[in-house]
């Protein structure tokens, strides 16, 4: 009898882990194509996630050991040539992906931007350089795709919200002059490691909970900006008591005293995770901004 009883356990395990893997494959989303690009055992680096990856009902991602892009070509009647690279928030213990990622990827389509939105492996208490060299293949992918996908190699940029705004800079400033993004655009990002103004979580995930506190200015992003920093557009609310709009005071500042061409609005309430969520008060202002922005640097 317990036998029996372990079997139909068993079972109904299996069913649901393939019900819940299913789930995860076929995210429901407007992309033209999905790209699984590598897990953990062909990235350069592992995050040493063991837990099943998961998607919620509000469709964050959670435990991602695997890299995927969703790609979403620009109207070719309207394609202005740029394409983004999209790195979605959740304080690197999740990426939603759904505002922050898929309903981006709309809107840029809708400008002529060709989209990728990067469901990014999470760092997992200390495993820095794994989102990194996600966000680093989407870009490479786009660029060396760059014929087929009707865009100009050197018009690729990275976005991001958050913790994924941690993410685009981090890109924008870590990665070789070479390969960095031509732009970039920053929704409320986690930018300082200091105690008194960042996302706590976001750096614990990223740096580990027992990291040294050296490395908090290490990966506080306005300490790593140089003269070659791509341009950036900073937009936030007054009001974030998640993410302090400090934080893009200080990457703001850093870029201009290296003389690198930004931009930044703030918003007079909001709070944070508001992109392209139509209650938020100020949706068609920062989309008309950010139109605007990106026709000046589709200019340069």
């Amino acid at each position: 009898m317990k036998r029996i009883v372990l079997s139909l356990a068993l079972a109904a395990t299996m069913l649901f882990s393939a019900s819940a893997q299913k789930t995860i494959n076929e995210v429901p989303c407007k992309a033209d194509k999905t790209i699984v690009w590598w897990n953990n055992a062909k990235a350069p680096h592992s995050n040493e996630e063991t837990n099943d990856e998961v998607r919620n009902e509000r469709g964050h991602f959670r435990n991602t050991s695997q890299a995927v892009f969703y790609l979403y070509n620009a109207p070719k009647d309207k394609a202005t040539g740029q394409a983004v690279v999209i790195c979605p928030g959740g304080g690197y213990s999740a990426v939603c992906i759904e505002h922050e990622g898929f309903k981006l990827a709309e809107y840029f389509q809708e400008l002529g931007i060709t989209a990728l939105v990067l469901k990014y492996r999470l760092p997992n208490y200390g495993h820095k350089e794994v989102p990194l060299e996600d966000a680093q293949a989407a870009i490479g992918y786009l660029r060396k795709n760059a014929k087929k996908l009707g865009i100009d190699p050197a018009k690729v940029g990275i976005a991001g919200s958050s913790a994924g705004g941690h993410l685009a800079a981090y890109t924008s400033t870590f990665s070789p002059d070479a390969t960095k993004p031509n732009f970039t655009v920053l929704f409320y990002p986690v930018i300082s490691g200091e105690s008194c103004m960042t996302h706590q979580g976001t750096f614990n995930r990223l740096l580990g909970k027992e990291h040294a506190p050296y490395m908090r200015d290490m990966y506080s992003l306005n300490r790593r900006v140089t003269e070659t920093t791509p341009p950036t557009i900073l937009l936030l609310s007054h009001n974030d008591r998640t993410v302090p709009s400090i934080n893009s005071v200080l990457y703001y500042n850093a870029l201009k005293h290296y003389g690198v061409k930004a931009s930044m609005h703030i918003y007079p309430e909001g709070g944070h995770g508001w992109v392209c969520k139509e209650t938020f008060r100020y949706d068609k202002a920062w989309k008309r901004q950010l139109k605007k922005w990106l026709e000046e640097i589709n200019k340069q």
